[in-house]
């Protein structure tokens, strides 16, 4: 099992796949370190040489922030918006959509369950 930028890559994946489960790594950008560190993407990870490993390590290094210091830079990037009182931070802050969606219908995955009415609760009568 190869350990690349602290993360331990699953063996039975081909490299392409597997390189995607560090933070800040996707298809695309997995492909592009494969090919410049001069390896096949089509390669299982467990057949991966230890040359093969460090080429790869070295690449990433290179390339940009991956896992911990790419979380840490968006993490400062919300706290920021949030300190600064922008329409962005306002959002973060109450736990709704940043980028404009609806929220009338939708957006449960962001907002949380639905709150349920209370049983027993009647509403207030007309004098």
């Amino acid at each position: 099992m190869a350990r690349i930028a602290g993360v331990d890559l699953p063996a039975n994946k081909r490299v392409e796949i597997g390189l995607t489960y560090i933070y800040g790594i996707g298809r695309s950008r997995a492909r592009d370190l494969l090919q410049k560190a001069r390896v096949d993407d089509g390669i299982r990870v467990k057949d991966l040489s230890e040359d093969e490993i460090l080429r790869v390590q070295r690449v990433i290094q290179e390339e940009g922030k991956v896992e911990g210091d790419l979380r840490k830079e968006v993490a400062m990037n919300i706290k920021r918006l949030i300190e600064i009182g922008s329409y962005r931070g306002i959002r973060h802050r109450r736990g709704l959509p940043a980028r404009g969606q609806r929220t009338h219908t939708n957006a449960r995955s962001r907002k949380g369950p639905r709150r349920q009415a209370i049983a027993g609760k009647k509403k207030a009568g007309k004098k």
